[in-house]
């Protein structure tokens, strides 16, 4: 082997040693998954989370103005298109992603629609006097924010993962939906404290709730009903994951099953403390999540 070769995979095996630690580190649900797949498909999951972590980071920063976070995100990706088209990169996570998109045939256009959706969390401020901004009219619009940033790592995902059917890509844009409305009920109360609503304007009214009584703390009795609305929805679109698990190569299983596992325990956790998700913030403990590592390890091994 020449030294130039063997050069070209120390750095890449570098590479995804960086990404990985990123998703460890930050990938505080999903990482559980990660651990159970075959360590190729392992480290492209890693390089396509530590892709998103960055972008998410550059949307989210409180130092920079939205239009700089829209130019930089925009910066972002066009850097990361060049390192695709020439090869050359001193980015770990581009070239541990460009190895990955190759290998598994990720196309373009869903890392696009990825940092397009973390670029519309990028607001110019809050509602009335500084208040709660209601981000979406309808579930429509809410649907496609969701599709965004959630369904596009699906489809990313499934690519990874490997499937055997067309039908895998509607399935695994459900779960994106499911998984994202999870997260907006967990942080119903943190998004109000950023000035941020995503349960649609038109459920608010359903059930008489505003936004500013989302920031302010509303009575649970008057939430409850709306929470729930919501979790029965998210509850529709888990369904799918039922339909995509069988669909996807048999060794990717265990981490799709724990992946739905921790979120769809979330899920019931927000249920069982009757949708109260102001008196802290709902989760599923180390343990409970290294439970379900266990049992995907199970199913790993049959």
């Amino acid at each position: 082997m020449s030294t130039t070769v063997q050069h070209a995979e120390l750095r890449l095996t570098t590479a995804y040693s960086v990404c990985r630690h990123i998703a460890r580190s930050s990938a505080k649900n999903f990482y559980y998954g990660f651990m159970l797949l075959p360590a190729r498909k392992r480290n492209a999951l890693s390089a396509v989370y530590a892709f998103m972590r960055h972008a998410d980071d550059l949307s989210d920063d409180p130092g920079m103005a939205p239009q700089e976070r829209r130019e930089k995100l925009a910066g972002f990706i066009e850097s990361y298109r060049r390192s695709l088209e020439t090869g050359r990169t001193d980015d770990p996570v581009f070239l541990a992603l460009r190895d990955s998109q190759l290998r598994y045939n990720i196309p373009m256009e869903l890392l696009e629609q990825l940092v397009a959706g973390t670029g519309m969390d990028v607001r110019e401020g809050g509602g009335e006097n500084g208040g709660p901004l209601v981000v979406y009219q309808s579930f429509a619009d809410l649907y496609d924010y969701c599709y965004h940033v959630a369904s596009v790592v699906g489809l990313v995902c499934i690519r990874i993962f490997g499937y055997r059917d067309a039908a895998a890509e509607e399935y695994a844009e459900h779960l994106g939906i499911a998984f994202q409305l999870t997260n907006i009920l967990r942080d119903v109360k943190e998004d109000a404290a950023m000035a941020r609503v995503y349960l649609p304007q038109e459920d608010l009214e359903k059930f008489g709730v505003t936004a500013a009584e989302l920031g302010s703390g509303v009575p649970m009795e008057k939430l409850r009903p709306l929470l729930e609305f919501e979790a029965a929805r998210a509850r529709h679109f888990y369904v799918s994951a039922e339909q995509l698990l069988p669909l996807i190569e048999d060794v990717s299983q265990p981490a799709l099953w724990a992946m739905v596992e921790i979120y769809r325990g979330i899920l019931d956790r927000i249920e069982r403390r009757n949708y109260d998700v102001y008196s802290e913030r709902v989760r599923l403990s180390t343990g409970e999540k290294l439970r379900i590592l266990v049992k995907g390890f199970g199913k790993r091994l049959l």
